[in-house]
């Protein structure tokens, strides 16, 4: 399906910054694979990894232990400050995942009509759910009727999510730090702090979507850590695995125990190889 108009080149081969298309010609890499390849291309290290894990187990599914997966889901809580992950395969469906854990929340706390304020310019995904979410009049239109439940807000704009907080079917705010596809829009610190202080009064989860400002794009593990806060939810992806299809979405706190077994799953979010990559 047609549903991307590639450039007319196509790539042979990669060596950390660079690329050779199929013609020889080389190219310096400032795409990475839309903020994808973290460790460049043909990382030794990645590739042994994956080399050596693909020759012993590729898939199992979740209806076994993973241990590549457990030490994964142990080293990036480890450096998030997050108790536990729920790996997938993709940033949508770590937001997605997000969205259905806080309106589950929601619901597990008596509030039927569960609420997800969400922010103007925000980009979240392609699923129905996380492109009801996404702040994008163009990206939506033709995929009417889009899903309720979510509040919109102008970005940076404190007072008007404050505005919000006598509002009862509020479950959650979810937000990133960087915007990107939505222009380069960067969260005051104070906004952060006053966002979370605010969560914290009124019971929301806070969720920050780290897919494409996450591990380490902006100097520091996770965009929000400049700010000096803690998100309760935090979807990731796209650097998680350097090229290697995964996403995790990570949680803590009251978070962390919401799902139970049957209220989510995938069939290969997680599995052995994906897991080494992380």
């Amino acid at each position: 399906m047609q549903t991307y108009s590639p450039q007319p080149v196509a790539f042979a081969r990669g060596e950390g910054v660079w690329l050779w298309d199929t013609e020889g010609k080389k190219y310096l890499d400032a795409l990475a694979g839309i903020a994808v390849n973290g460790l460049g291309h043909a990382h030794p290290t990645l590739v042994g990894a994956l080399c050596e894990q693909a020759a012993k187990l590729i898939h199992t599914s979740n209806l076994f232990r993973v241990a590549e997966q457990e030490r994964a889901a142990e080293k990036v809580c480890a450096i998030a400050g997050m108790d536990n992950a729920f790996f997938c395969n993709s940033g949508a469906e770590a937001n997605e995942a997000a969205i259905k854990l806080a309106r589950l929340h929601g619901h597990q706390r008596g509030i039927e009509n569960a609420t997800i304020v969400v922010m103007e310019k925000a980009w979240h995904g392609r699923t129905l759910a996380t492109l009801s979410a996404t702040g994008s009049r163009k990206a939506q239109a033709g995929f009417e009727p889009l899903m309720g439940g979510f509040l919109r807000v102008p970005y940076n704009d404190f007072a008007a999510i404050e505005r919000l907080a006598e509002n009862q079917s509020i479950v959650a705010v979810l937000m990133e730090v960087l915007q990107g596809e939505g222009g380069i829009h960067l969260a005051d610190a104070d906004y952060l702090r006053k966002v979370r202080s605010l969560c914290d009064r009124r019971q929301w989860l806070l969720m920050i979507d780290e897919v494409q400002s996450g591990i380490g794009r902006t100097g520091k593990w996770f965009a929000h850590q400049w700010a000096g806060i803690v998100p309760d939810v935090m979807p990731l992806a796209k650097g998680l695995g350097s090229g290697v299809p995964i996403g995790a979405c990570l949680a803590r706190g009251v978070a962390a125990k919401v799902f139970k077994p049957g209220n989510h799953g995938t069939t290969f979010g997680g599995g052995p190889l994906v897991s080494v990559a992380a």
